[in-house]
């Protein structure tokens, strides 16, 4: 570069200029393969924690079902007895539950949902003893059943 530049002006000396060449394009892939088995990896984990949430949701719909049949039911003992029973054969094996009745019922009630309490209680007796005769309403049933319907499990500690 030995030629004069000093008597050109700005115009002229940024027409001079010469261009340099564009860089190359950036890769969006990743530049190594644990990056693809990474994610990869996160997608089958997704997926498996999308279809367990899946099965738990349809594995729980019963209860849903009961609690909206415990609402519509009020405060009658016999259609919450209904409730509940219907409830139990749904959540445990038919060969648990259809036979029982009585203090066996409250029983199995009470082991499946510590928490409900219906043995030695009067709201248990109404409970019991309501499909087979009339009984009058019990303050203390309905939040007792509903209590049962959320929180019952099974005995392998599932359900």
């Amino acid at each position: 570069m030995s030629e004069d530049l000093s008597g050109l002006g700005l115009v002229e000396l940024y027409d001079r200029l010469v261009m340099p060449d564009a860089p190359v394009a950036v890769s969006l892939l990743p530049q190594t393969a644990g990056w693809v088995w990474l994610g990869l990896g996160l997608l089958v984990a997704l997926a498996v924690v999308g279809r367990v949430a899946t099965l738990r949701h349809r594995a729980r719909a019963y209860r849903r079902a009961a609690l909206v049949a415990l609402e519509r039911a009020g405060d009658d003992p016999a259609a919450i007895a209904d409730i509940l029973r219907r409830t139990a054969l749904a959540g445990f094996p038919r060969r648990d539950v259809a036979g029982l009745s009585g203090d066996a019922w409250l029983g199995f009630l009470d082991a499946s949902a510590p928490a409900a309490g219906f043995s030695g209680t009067e709201a248990g007796r109404v409970l019991a003893s309501a499909p087979y005769r009339d009984q009058p309403p019990h303050s203390d049933l309905p939040g007792m059943a509903a209590a049962w319907v959320r929180t019952h499990r099974r005995q392998g500690g599932r359900g």
